[in-house]
């Protein structure tokens, strides 16, 4: 009788403490955690075609936005090939005109497809910089990361580049008339054209370099080093009839070249001219004296800006 009394004593009391010590340590991990937050999912997008066209369009608009709000690049990327074709083009004409050369053609006029090039170089190269700044500052690893492919990236960033040259290469177009250049509608569509082609293979060049290139400073040393010689070596500024057979060598292994010469036979084409200065000024590219098509020099420059752009996906592929 006392024994089972005292059983029940012990058995209740410790029943009762060892609930209490239980509820009171839930009720403070209950209010520690607070409410369960619902669980949301998250869809990541499978790589495919539909993916890598818009990856395009967002590289491109990016580009295109860029362009835009820099101001300053805008103005600097006309200055120098305004100055080329007032400064430079009305010093050439002058000197003919001493020379008893002058009269018939402006030197303006013959120098303005090569500056119509040079705009678009020089746009489409910086342009192509931007990977390298993007490198740097860590923007370029979130795109190499996303699920696109890396050909929709460099894609983009060559459609992008042409487009901002090309726009930028209108406002010299729109000069044409300070330089002699009718303003005929079909002229100015096939330069626009031609400048959007050279544009997309100077951009895929520059991409290419920009690849495997760290440092903003490294990249402008190489572009000027690739500039400069394939602006002087293209015909640009001076005709290509006449010249020193290893000077000739290098103008038509200049892909540069082959973009001036169908724009300078686009405006020598609406100019009345005797056929001595037709000749002399707009002689075309020969190839062991065959004058090689406008056909043909621009099937090359779509030929090598292909090339290019494919070389820059595959650096890409390889990149970090």
């Amino acid at each position: 009788m006392t024994g089972t009394t005292g059983t029940g004593t012990t058995g209740t009391g410790t029943t009762g403490t060892g609930t209490t010590g239980t509820g009171a340590a839930g009720a403070t991990a209950t209010d520690r955690v607070g409410p369960v937050a619902d669980v949301v999912r998250v869809r990541v997008p499978e790589p495919g075609l539909r993916q890598d066209v818009r990856a395009v369009k967002i590289v491109l608009h990016r580009e295109l936005l860029r362009f835009w709000r820099d101001k300053l690049r805008m103005v600097s990327g006309l200055v120098q090939p305004v100055l080329w074709l007032l400064v430079m083009g009305t010093g050439l004409s002058n000197l003919m005109a001493s020379g008893g050369a002058g009269g018939e053609i402006d030197l303006k006029t013959f120098i303005f497809p090569g500056v119509c090039a040079m705009s678009v170089m020089f746009t489409a190269m910086f342009s192509a910089g931007s990977i390298v700044w993007d490198r740097e500052f860590g923007f370029l690893r979130e795109m190499l990361v996303a699920p696109v492919s890396r050909s929709a990236i460099v894609i983009g960033k060559c459609l992008g580049g042409a487009l901002v040259a090309t726009l930028q290469g209108v406002v010299i177009v729109a000069l044409a008339g300070l330089a002699g250049v009718p303003y005929d509608p079909m002229l100015m569509a096939e330069l626009i054209a031609l400048m959007f082609l050279a544009a997309f293979a100077l951009t895929g060049f520059g991409v290419m370099m920009a690849a495997r290139i760290k440092q903003m400073q490294s990249f402008f040393a190489l572009m000027q080093m690739a500039m400069l010689p394939m602006m002087f070596l293209s015909g640009a500024l001076y005709p290509l009839h006449g010249l020193p057979t290893w000077l000739s060598v290098l103008t038509k292994l200049n892909p540069l070249t082959y973009a001036v010469d169908p724009m300078r036979q686009a405006v020598f084409s609406r100019l009345d001219l005797s056929p001595e200065l037709q000749q002399a000024f707009n002689s075309g590219v020969t190839w062991n004296g065959w004058v090689v098509p406008v056909w043909l020099q621009v099937l090359i420059v779509v030929g090598m800006g292909v090339a290019l752009m494919s070389v820059a996906i595959l650096e890409f592929r390889h990149s970090d």
